[in-house]
């Protein structure tokens, strides 16, 4: 009669066999076939920037969408206490911040409602500062500015006073000048879009459209 102590051992292996091998379960093919290749890292929206050298979405994935940059375009930063805009003429943002104080803004991105308009299903954003692409740091806002939600990818059909009319996705950002803290300017990168991409080949299946808006950070002593 084979003993509890052979029955325990060998359970004991067949549990721990899969720890000693690779499972290659990949998502995107492409991560496989470029394991030898340290320098060729693939990110995914809304992680532009964030592992690879590509300079926005549209470096992975088709800009063939039917929403223009126009008036339904809804691309928008709010003070979240306030809901004021802080738009400027020209069409970039202007942040003011006091130094080591936290201010807490609203990412609004979608499009007005229109007649038998097909209405984006997904937005993809990325606050970051250009100069980073590329580099090792995970960090890519602007330096010495602490922020804790710099990207997102949200469904639309958020609701906010203002927007009742339109389709959009809203989501808090909250950002902080630290003690180095420099005036700043960062790039708003975004895309709309409807449709899944079809694995290993991200320009195809999704429809989109990539968008870009200035940021500029200003510290206040």
């Amino acid at each position: 009669m084979i003993s509890s102590k052979l029955i325990f051992i060998t359970i004991l292996i067949i549990i721990s066999l899969p720890i000693f091998f690779v499972n290659e379960n990949y998502y995107h093919k492409e991560f496989r076939d470029n394991l030898e290749s340290v320098s060729t890292i693939y990110a995914y929206p809304p992680a532009v920037g964030i592992l690879s050298s590509a300079s926005n979405c549209s470096s992975c994935h088709s800009n063939n969408g039917p929403w223009e940059d126009d008036e339904n375009l809804i691309i928008d930063i709010l003070d979240k206490e306030t809901k004021k805009s802080f738009i400027q003429n020209d069409g970039s943002f202007l942040i003011e911040v006091k130094r080591n104080k936290s201010k807490t803004v609203l990412t609004v991105l979608g499009r007005n409602k229109v007649e038998n308009e097909d209405i984006p299903f997904r937005n993809a954003w990325l606050y970051i500062d250009t100069s980073t692409i590329a580099k090792n740091s995970l960090s890519k806002f602007a330096p010495d500015w602490d922020v804790n939600l710099p990207m997102s990818c949200r469904l639309i059909g958020d609701k906010l006073a203002g927007f009742e009319d339109a389709d959009i996705t809203s989501l808090p950002m909250t950002i902080q000048p630290l003690e180095n803290a420099n005036d700043a300017v960062i790039m708003l990168q975004a895309m709309l879009t409807k449709g899944e991409s079809i694995k290993g080949k991200a320009k195809e299946g999704m429809m989109g459209n990539y968008f870009e808006r200035k940021v500029k950070l200003k510290v206040i002593d």
